[in-house]
């Protein structure tokens, strides 16, 4: 299974001349790296970034060339083309700017917006139909985490999936290639602290049985672990089986730093 490694911006850079430079120091150090290693051509996890709303089709632009894809950081709910949304972009709208894929879920969107079950079913629902791969973010709070109530959290989370299905259930196929789960504790999210590779093996491992069952398929699905992946740690969690890449949040908005957690995936899927 590719690995991949994405960097959600969040509300940064602040400019385009930061976009910018942002982005020419990603490609350049891509570029280096790809001459320099032109044996493997083909060993490189997947790279991606999801920059705001408002700098998404000149990202877009930059990367067309580049084997870096684009994704949008959030899609509305309530249409997947046009409507009376004011503030809201839709899943048409994203990917004709040029995301190919958008991260649905985030705990911050759950957090600050209130996001509900049936909001993310129709996210999840209209992302599809408009051909943007999704990367669904699940995961628990410190005290659910003190509480031992991790996996009954996620399952809760993953019940979408279910719901998408039994609305849609010829988007069974679409799972394997175009949905990505990404586990991120939200008490691991900008804080530092980080659970044990052992612990989000056992939870990635069962994020992946829990969905098979919920798709019944047993076509493998991309489980992605984010909070606080650094170029320091990510190397550990790049060794376990269970662990197929990184949704990284602060050191993706540097080029050597995000590089480098790519890396980590590269080396152990060369």
């Amino acid at each position: 299974m590719q690995a991949w490694v994405i960097g959600n911006w969040k509300q940064n850079p602040a400019t385009s001349h930061d976009v910018n430079v942002l982005l020419d120091d990603l490609l350049t150090a891509i570029n280096a790296e790809e001459q320099a290693d032109t044996e493997r051509p083909n060993s490189r996890c997947q790279l991606m970034v999801a920059p705001s709303h408002i700098h998404l089709a000149a990202v877009s632009t930059r990367l067309k060339n580049s084997s870096v894809l684009c994704a949008a950081q959030d899609i509305s709910s309530h249409s997947a083309s046009t409507g009376a949304y004011t503030g809201d972009c839709s899943a048409q709208q994203v990917a004709d700017a040029g995301a190919t894929w958008t991260i649905v879920g985030h705990s911050e969107r759950r957090q600050y917006h209130k996001e509900s079950h049936d909001s993310l079913v129709q996210k999840l629902s209209h992302a599809l139909a408009q051909n943007l791969g999704v990367v669904l973010c699940i995961g628990e709070t410190q005290t659910q985490y003190d509480d031992q109530q991790t996996l009954e959290v996620i399952d809760a989370q993953l019940a979408v999936i279910k719901d998408l299905l039994i609305q849609q259930p010829e988007l069974i196929s679409s799972l394997s290639e175009r949905f990505i789960i990404a586990y991120e504790p939200v008490w691991a999210i900008g804080t530092g602290k980080v659970p044990t590779v052992a612990e989000v093996s056992k939870t990635h491992q069962h994020i992946k049985q829990k969905v098979a069952g919920l798709a019944d398929t047993a076509e493998a699905i991309t489980v992605l672990y984010g909070g606080s992946v650094n170029a320091d740690n990510a190397e550990s969690f790049a060794a376990d089986a269970m662990i197929d890449g990184a949704l990284v949040g602060g050191a993706s908005l540097k080029a050597e730093s995000f590089l480098a957690i790519a890396n980590a995936f590269n080396r152990v899927n060369a």
